[in-house]
C-alpha cells in the first residue's frame, strides 16, 4: 500500500465535495414549486445574510432583480439539483421569495417566461 493519495483524489472534484458539504449531503429539495422557470427575488434587501457560505451570498446577489432558478444555476455553474437545495434553504429562512410561472388556461407554462429564461441562458454563453 502506498502513501500517495492519487488513487482517490481528482482535482476537478474539489468544488463538488464542497457543495456536498454545504448542502449537508442533500441532493434534492422537497419544494415541488422550484422548477427551471420559477422566479426568485431577494426579500431581505439591506439585511445581513444569516449564512456564511459564499454560495448563499452569490445567490442572494443574483436575485436582487428577479431571476429564474435555471439562470441562478447557470450563472454560478452549479448543478441544478444543488442550486435548488441552496435556493430552498434561502426560501425557508425567508430571504428569497419564489414565484412559480403563471399557467395558461391549457395548463402549459407561459411562453413569455420561457423565452425570457432562454434569453438569459443565451446571455450567459456570450
Amino acid at each position: 500500500m502506498s502513501d500517495e493519495r492519487e488513487h482517490w483524489y481528482e482535482e476537478d472534484a474539489g468544488p463538488m465535495v464542497r457543495l456536498f458539504a454545504v448542502t449537508r449531503g442533500r441532493g434534492r429539495t422537497q419544494r415541488a414549486e422550484l422548477d427551471l422557470t420559477t422566479l426568485l427575488v431577494d426579500a431581505g434587501a439591506g439585511t445581513r445574510l444569516r449564512r456564511a457560505e459564499p454560495e448563499y451570498a452569490a445567490i442572494v446577489d443574483l436575485c436582487r432583480s428577479p431571476m429564474a432558478v435555471a439562470e441562478v444555476s447557470a450563472h454560478l455553474k452549479l448543478p441544478l439539483n444543488l442550486a435548488k437545495v441552496l435556493i430552498a434553504d434561502l426560501i425557508e429562512e425567508g430571504r428569497l421569495v419564489a414565484r412559480a410561472p403563471q399557467l395558461t388556461a391549457v395548463g402549459t407554462p407561459d411562453l413569455q417566461v420561457l423565452r425570457a429564461v432562454l434569453a438569459g441562458i443565451r446571455r450567459i454563453d456570450t
